[in-house]
């Protein structure tokens, strides 16, 4: 065990607070790179180390965090990324004496696919360089930060894992409604990062201690882990022109016995945090009793967006089996065809039938099936929160699809073969995810269950020996037909008992296999399914959308306990659950609603079929996109404002707008959809962050508007020119950095000077409402959607 790890058992350790601010403090320019100054001024970087080890910080976190090739490309410096980090290490070294030096690393500020373009395998090997160069420098360990996309999140972690033994820190922002931007809440991002086996998880940065708590209590709700607060310093403020953060040293410890019972095993801050705060906290852990006792840990499967409890007083949950080929002609020839209309249809139809977790298989002839897989995953991701079992036995195609995945999935399935065992353990270890046992070796199915049982035993053993948890080892015990093995069905009931009994296991079957072959086999498959609940089934797959299936199981739950007060019964057969949302018009099957559905299904592939039996039918271009493809995109507005989706289906919805104008642009060259407006769209000087104005520029180009998009660190002169130039009707600028607030304010003046006629609007993570107003920006946009709607009331006549 590492000497980091044995500390923690020990007590609780305090990480240092807030670089960049001390940086600027000291002679960093507004927009600089706070990396480059472990080479240019080694002893301003090492200074501030070494103020918060005097502080009493036992962790000395690296100033590396924009130290990937990505962010120092910024600044022409995606040579020095081993120079600059191995510098860093040193620096943080020599300050932290006997304490320990955590290597930081940041997001790149690119998205990965499919949201994005930057590919799993890239952002491995962007961060491995990183760690790669701490490990050699002597760091102790590793500490991913600040991130917003899991995704990316997981790559961080990979490299981690991937290029050193380092003990990892992982932790998320998120805002005050609890999720990150691309919709991820703290739980399902506690059991994604478990399952990569980190050592602390927790998160830093976006709210003061009061938020950082309430988030670590969701996360220690579902996991075992010790936890991370990195807090700032309270919510920032606008004083005199200045973001200040008001925390005191006191109010960073006001929650620490809450942290304590939590498990939070290291505190620290981030924004707005000194020396002065962290000597507080310091002192604050003083004679109080810091003795821990982590929980048991159980299984959750995770997604983006949701969690999913599986076995122990959970009830079961059941597994969409319809995404799958075999006999399924269409289907078949749409993976051929590399298409996932399908796909999509049954992931939502399934979800809204019932299903919690849904099996992807695209194994049929013909296909290739790694990239299949991949694509099934970014299509389901993209319409459904389910979790999913990736049902393949394609080692090369799990892998894939393990890269595509946003959170921890259950692989379907390892046998008790030693082939299969060695190809498939490894994966589920590496990348996070549960697998499914099935009790059957090179000999066949055992015929009793004692023998099932004792293959099940070997897979338990050989999965804990590759470094997984029993917990995430699921054992299916196998049902045969009845039409051929009638003694069967007793056995495979008996198999599910002595597995909870005898090893603890959840356990997982394909129902309906009990009555293929027999005439009405919906008869046989429920009787059977409300047996093997009976006798503890934790996973069902079935077809959620068989109604005396599901009936069979919602009863049953209700009978055996496991919906309390009948909850769950009462919610779906007393008629009070509403749609997700009505209809945007009578007669759906109409072309303009069909339009509208594609656009908030995010239906890339089919859209621009849609276009042209639109154009069919007769519609005009501004018809098409007015009454057809604008109310699609409003509706995901609306649905983004309500919290129902997230980030990645608004940009999906997005792109499947840009394909249906590019279609409409084909059909009819010089028609792209209606201009509403021209924008102009910039990160202000200094400010090399660019995610959020990307997101707007996308949207607002969907909605009808030309953007002139001028791109990152944009200095005021060139705006205004830009917008003298070429006459826009708006002018959208965005900051991140709190050090560049004063420069979105100096261009909103130059713009008036100017005397540009433009509206204005400003947004970024620390624009507020308040200060919008009070530098006489004519809107304030909270979020994207938030920003789009405003400029469509002020410019649509």
């Amino acid at each position: 065990m590492s000497r980091f790890l044995q500390a923690l058992k020990e007590r609780v350790l305090v990480l240092d607070g807030a670089m960049g601010t001390m940086l600027q403090e000291r002679g960093l320019a507004p927009g600089g790179c706070p990396e480059e100054m472990n080479l240019a001024a080694p002893d301003v970087v090492a200074a501030v180390h070494r103020e918060y080890a005097q502080a009493g910080a036992d962790i000395i976190v690296t100033n590396t965090f924009g130290g990937n090739r990505v962010k120092l490309g910024h600044y022409g410096l995606e040579h020095r990324v081993r120079e600059i980090n191995a510098r860093a290490v040193e620096l943080a070294r020599s300050a932290a004496g006997e304490g320990f030096v955590s290597l930081s690393l940041g997001p790149t500020g690119r998205f990965l696919e499919p949201v994005g373009d930057a590919g799993f395998d890239e952002m491995v090997e962007v961060f491995g360089e990183q760690v790669r160069a701490a490990v050699d420098a002597g760091a102790d360990l590793l500490s991913c930060e600040t991130f917003l996309d899991i995704r990316e999140l997981r790559a961080a972690v990979v490299a981690c894992r991937e290029f050193s033994e380092l003990p990892i820190i992982a932790q998320m922002t998120f805002d005050d409604g609890g999720r990150t931007v691309l919709g991820t809440p703290p739980e399902a991002a506690a059991v994604t990062l478990e399952g990569l086996g980190v050592d602390v998880i927790g998160s830093n940065c976006g709210l003061g201690p009061e938020g950082i708590v309430a988030l670590l209590e969701k996360m220690r709700a579902v996991c075992h882990l010790p936890l991370i607060s990195q807090a700032n310093a309270g919510l920032p403020q606008l004083v005199d022109g200045q973001t200040v953060f008001p925390g005191t040293p006191e109010d960073m410890t006001a929650f620490h016995g809450r942290m304590i019972a939590l498990g939070v095993r290291v505190i620290g801050g981030c924004c707005g945090t000194t020396p002065t705060h962290i000597h507080a906290m310091r002192a604050a852990l003083q004679g109080r009793d810091q003795s821990w006792t982590p929980p048991p840990r159980r299984l959750f499967l995770s997604s983006r967006g949701a969690v999913v409890p599986v076995g122990g007083t959970a009830p079961c949950a059941v597994i969409g089996e319809r995404i799958n080929p075999t006999g399924k002609k269409a289907y078949s020839a749409e993976l051929r065809e590399g298409k996932t209309g399908y796909i999509r249809r049954e992931a939502q139809e399934q979800t809204a039938a019932g299903a919690a977790l849904l099996d992807i298989n695209c194994g049929a002839p013909g296909v290739d099936e790694p990239a299949a897989l991949e694509r099934a995953v970014f299509a389901v991701a993209g319409v459904a929160a389910a979790p999913l079992v990736l049902d393949s036995s394609d080692p090369l195609a799990l892998e894939r699809a393990l890269k595509a995945v946003d959170g921890k999935v259950l692989i379907n399935s390892v046998s008790g073969e030693e082939k299969s065992l060695r190809a498939v353990l490894p994966l589920a270890r590496k990348y996070g995810a549960a697998v499914i046992g099935l009790a059957l070796d090179a000999e066949g199915i055992p015929a009793t269950a004692e023998g099932r049982v004792a293959i099940a035993r070997k897979i338990l053993q050989a999965a804990q020996q590759a470094g997984l948890p029993a917990c995430d080892v699921v054992i299916d015990g196998l049902v045969l037909t009845v039409s051929a093995e009638q003694k069967g069905a007793p056995e495979t009931l008996r198999t599910l008992r002595q597995v909870k009994s005898e090893l603890g296991l959840a356990t997982v079957l394909g129902v309906s296999n009990i009555s293929y072959g027999l005439p009405s086999r919906i008869i046989l498959s429920s009787a059977f399914f409300a047996m093997a609940l009976e006798a503890g089934l934790d996973l069902a797959i079935i077809n959620p959308k068989e109604e005396r299936m599901m009936d069979s199981f919602r009863a049953a739950m209700v009978l055996l306990g496991r919906d309390v007060r009948a909850e769950e019964f009462i919610a779906h057969y007393s008629g009070v659950t509403a749609p997700l949302a009505v209809p945007l018009a009578e007669g759906g099957a109409g072309i303009r609603d069909r339009l509208a559905t594609a656009i908030i299904e995010g239906d890339r592939e089919g859209v621009a079929a849609l276009v042209d039996q639109a154009f069919a039918e007769g519609l005009e271009a501004m018809t098409i996109s007015n009454e057809g493809l604008l109310p699609g995109l409003e509706e995901i507005g609306r649905r983004f404002g309500a919290k129902q989706i997230f980030l990645p289906q608004v940009m999906l919805s997005a792109e499947t707008m840009h394909a249906a104008f590019a279609r409409i642009k084909e059909r009819m060259p010089g028609e792209m959809g209606p201009r509403l407006g021209r924008i102009l769209m910039a990160t202000v000087e200094g400010d090399i962050h660019d995610i959020g104005k990307n997101i707007v520029c996308t949207l607002l180009e969907n909605h009808g508007f030309e953007v002139i998009d001028l791109g990152k660190n944009v200095p005021a002169e060139r705006i205004v020119s830009v917008a003298r130039e070429r006459q826009v009707d708006a002018v959208g600028l965005s900051a991140l950095m709190t050090t560049t607030l004063a420069q979105m304010e100096h261009t909103l003046q130059r713009l008036r000077d100017e005397g540009i006629k433009a509206f204005t609007l400003v947004g970024g993570a620390v624009v507020t409402e308040e200060y919008a107003a009070r530098i006489g920006a004519d809107l304030y946009g909270g979020d994207a959607m938030a920003a789009v709607e405003k400029i469509k009331r002020l410019l649509i006549k």
